[in-house]
């Protein structure tokens, strides 16, 4: 017959692990290269997939941040006006997280963008927990 502790560590070892502190939470590293005087993002599509955000708002976030202009190519690679090292990249993709994407209250990453009433907030899935973002 199982006793309590017996019970306890049965439901710990299923229970899912929520605990993190969302830190980086699985972005993929920037691979970035130059091409002249242009910093191309290739995996610019895969960050997107991995925070849950719309490519404009990234992408406006990145120039505003790294102090360029950008645009999306064709193969859906950014393309960065400036020679920008993947460091530089990963710190700013770093902001746009603690800003945009992980809870303020939990730390997690699921979490959505919403207007209300003119401003722009984060809204967790998971705590249910609302948050002003900056100044756009």
């Amino acid at each position: 017959m199982e006793g309590y502790d017996d019970h306890l560590e049965r439901a710990l070892e299923e229970s899912p692990d929520i605990a993190g502190s969302g830190d980086r939470f699985g972005v993929p590293d920037a691979e970035v290269r130059q091409e002249g005087n242009v910093t191309v993002y290739e995996n610019f599509q895969d960050t997107l997939d991995r925070l849950g955000r719309e490519e404009d708002h990234v992408l406006k976030f990145l120039q505003d941040e790294l102090g360029t202009s950008a645009q999306i190519d064709e193969s859906g690679r950014a393309r960065l006006t400036g020679k920008f090292g993947r460091d530089r990249i990963e710190d700013a993709i770093g902001e746009y997280s603690e800003k945009y994407v992980l809870c303020s209250e939990c730390g997690l990453p699921d979490t959505r963008l919403e207007r209300e009433q003119g401003a722009l907030l984060v809204r967790c899935e998971a705590c249910g927990a609302r948050s002003a973002t900056p100044d756009e």
